[in-house]
């Protein structure tokens, strides 16, 4: 799994608990998930269509930097599925786990459209070296 955002928690971030509130890393999550999506799909037109349960493991406080890892799991015809693991980034320890997140490849018009795709791409493996 590849971690490609961090985040500070920050005063703001917090619950009356004065840890990390769950609404702010879900937002996080969707918002990094999405990104990832479009990504992969190499459409800026996905929606999420479904997230599975959602296994909060340990707290995060104000100071922490944390680390959002996502990964393709699997390509449908119109879809894709990711994993998401949210870990602290000094300690590794885990914070959440998602197994399954899934967007939608939309067309112009808003509906679901093929999208094409296999397998896990890389933006550096899609643009041919100059001789």
């Amino acid at each position: 799994m590849n971690f490609h955002t961090r985040k500070w928690v920050k005063p703001e971030d917090l619950n009356a608990n004065g840890t990390l509130f769950g609404g702010s890393l879900l937002k996080w999550i969707d918002e990094e998930a999405a990104i990832y999506a479009i990504v992969q799909l190499e459409n800026p037109k996905v929606v999420t269509k479904y997230i599975s349960e959602i296994n909060f493991i340990s707290a995060s406080r104000q100071g922490d930097i944390i680390e959002l890892g996502i990964t393709a799991t699997e390509f449908g015809r119109t879809s894709i599925t990711l994993r998401c693991e949210v870990r602290n980034k000094i300690t590794r320890k885990s914070i959440l786990t998602i197994d399954k997140i899934v967007f939608v490849n939309l067309d112009e018009e808003g509906n679901p459209v093929p999208h094409g795709k296999t397998e896990i791409t890389y933006v550096k493996d899609r643009f041919k070296e100059s001789p």
